[in-house]
């Protein structure tokens, strides 16, 4: 009775933790753009760490990093599958590392959009406020919630690569799996229950001697 009740709590600790980590990352999204609207001048940059680091607001109306513009709609349906995937599967989660990942997703996927339902030009076709600029690294312009996408991401192959299921458990390696394969295997059993039955002792066998007579009843004497 008490392992299935620690399961749930568990459980309702990570999707706690999933739901935490979704809401801090659309406020931070939301917040900092709105304050890029109302201080930014619209595509004028503004260096911030010389060329390394640069303010340049523009509004995408494609997906992540400015990326296949003009499909705006078709990213708003992904984004809201994408949203609904992770409500549906997060009751499977027990693992602390999968519920912030995901929440980390959850919320950079609500953070876009959102953008795209309620900005302008329209419902479900709204551009994404994108202001983050550092072209040594891409030419693309990104925001707060792109980077908590590609963060969570990098921590999802982690997390795979390291066979950590939802659950929390952990994926046996090869050569982990060899070792429980050959210590399942039927010859080990067959010789482990025999050395059991070689241990047992004699007087279990009816046919053995009891009190000094044989198996006929005889004076062993």
């Amino acid at each position: 009775m008490s392992r299935p009740a620690s399961r749930a709590k568990v459980s309702v600790r990570a999707i706690a933790a999933l739901a935490f980590a979704a809401v801090v990352v659309v406020a931070l999204d939301q917040g900092v753009k709105a304050l890029v609207v109302a201080n930014l001048p619209y595509g004028t940059v503004v260096p911030v760490l010389g060329s390394a680091l640069q303010f340049l607001y523009v509004r995408n109306p494609g997906a992540a990093f400015s990326f296949a513009v003009n499909m705006t709609w078709v990213f708003s349906i992904v984004s809201t599958a994408v949203v609904v995937a992770i409500v549906v599967f997060a009751r499977r989660i027990r693992s602390m590392w999968w519920a912030l990942v995901l929440g980390m997703l959850l919320g950079g996927a609500l953070g876009n959009l959102l953008d795209r339902l309620f900005r302008e030009p329209g419902f479900g076709r709204g551009h994404v406020v994108d202001f983050i600029s550092t072209p040594w690294m891409m030419p693309a312009i990104y925001n707060v919630a792109d980077s908590f996408i590609c963060v969570s991401m990098v921590i999802f192959v982690l997390l795979v690569i390291f066979g950590v299921n939802l659950d929390g458990s952990r994926a046996l390696s090869a050569k982990q799996q060899r070792a429980a394969d050959a210590a399942g295997a039927p010859g080990a059993d067959a010789s482990v229950a025999d050395g059991h039955r070689a241990s047992r002792p004699l007087i279990d066998d009816p046919r053995a001697p009891r009190d000094g007579r044989d198996s006929l009843g005889h004076d062993a004497t």
